[in-house]
């Protein structure tokens, strides 16, 4: 069995949501902003591409985006 690599999975998690809540990094930067959490669009692009954030940025993420749900298999197909 293949090692899993942690971050990738954290950020395609992230992404896949992103996309199924129909939000760019744009509008996540926007939305981010109205729950008090001053980010740029560039950092966002950066992190997600590294996959290294906290789990707390996650979850302010997700927040941000309206996601009440998460299922964590769907970014790695398993």
């Amino acid at each position: 069995m293949a090692k899993t690599d942690w971050n990738a999975h954290a950020a395609n998690l992230l992404k896949a949501e992103l996309k199924r809540h129909g939000v760019t990094y744009a509008q996540l930067v926007e939305k981010l902003e109205k729950i008090g959490v001053e980010e740029k669009e560039a950092n966002v692009r950066n992190k997600l591409s590294r996959g290294a954030f906290t789990a707390a940025y996650f979850l302010q993420c997700l927040q941000a985006i309206g996601c009440h749900t998460l299922h964590l298999s769907a970014a790695n197909g398993r």
